[in-house]
């Protein structure tokens, strides 16, 4: 039986870890408190406390045993904090560990003006926060060069999927179009990173780098409209963007614009896309129920 421990039992983690727990696996991770560890306890996972300012009690005996490990904790401004705290728990397994997995973002890449990119563009981050990703997935590969582990990094898209989605925002109110001319962004459903994951794992490749992304980048404007067709309402006016209220987050994430190539997933690794694009991934969300 194999095992997966993940850093960070969020969103995408938990959706690849219910994936391989229906196959037999044995999964455990972190979580911030307490409470969610014991929520995740009751469905089987292995769910430790790790709240990323000092180092988890109970992550060793949790993590022995581990062939697979996933880390999808973001830097702060410390640097990783698996790194920082729980480093030589990981290099202890060295030998047994088969795949180590880092969960980056294609923000790394920062602004290229609408063009295309793929995994060997130059990283050229837009804000502290990206450029915090950046230093770390160098650290993981120099972390990997030196135990021997092998470490993949992952660069996802804007993630989607149940709950999480157009869909829901424009149900309950939340939706904005906002538009600036020419601006572009790839998305991927939660479902396909777990599969890219998975199809990783059996093919692991140390020192692999993977854009995690649909093949259709497209204004963000369009999802918001394609869901509220689909739900049967108008969508809400647009915005200019030059107009409207953000948050110095949402602001920085607006001022990268690229389309990002994702052939080295289905080349490499054999992966096809479940939701290729976000109509198809909309679709099923709302055939599934989603914002009704």
């Amino acid at each position: 039986m194999s095992k997966l421990f993940i850093f960070g039992l969020g969103f995408s983690a938990l959706t690849l870890s219910r994936r391989l727990m229906a196959q037999g696996w044995q999964v455990a991770g972190t979580v911030r408190t307490p409470e969610k560890a014991a929520a995740l306890r009751a469905e089987g996972v292995g769910a430790v406390v790790f709240d990323g300012r000092e180092a988890g009690r109970d992550v060793p005996a949790a993590l022995a045993g581990a062939d697979h490990v996933a880390v999808s904790i973001p830097p702060g401004e410390a640097g990783d904090p698996v790194l920082l705290h729980h480093r030589a728990d990981l290099a202890e397994w060295t030998g047994a560990i088969r795949w180590l997995g880092y969960l980056s973002t294609l923000g790394v890449y920062g602004d290229h003006g609408g063009d295309w990119i793929d995994e060997e563009t130059v990283p050229d981050p837009v804000s502290p926060r990206n450029a915090r990703r950046v230093a770390a997935e160098h650290d993981w590969r120099r972390f990997g060069e030196e135990t021997g582990i092998p470490v993949m990094i992952f660069r996802i898209a804007g993630i989607y999927g149940p709950g999480r989605n157009a869909l829901a925002k424009v149900a309950s109110g939340e939706a904005r179009r906002l538009v600036k001319p020419g601006q572009v962004f790839n998305r991927i459903h939660v479902a396909d990173i777990a599969g890219v994951l998975e199809a990783s794992m059996r093919r692991p490749r140390a020192g692999g780098v993977y854009n995690v992304c649909d093949d259709e980048p497209a204004p963000p404007q369009d999802v918001i409209a394609y869901a509220a067709e689909l739900l049967g309402v108008e969508p809400p006016p647009e915005v200019p963007f030059d107009e409207a209220e953000l948050s110095p987050m949402a602001r920085t994430f607006y001022s990268a614009n690229r389309r990002a190539r994702n052939d080295r997933i289905r080349q490499e690794l054999g992966v096809r896309l479940e939701y290729p694009d976000y109509r198809r991934g909309l679709n099923a969300l709302f055939a599934a129920g989603e914002g009704r």
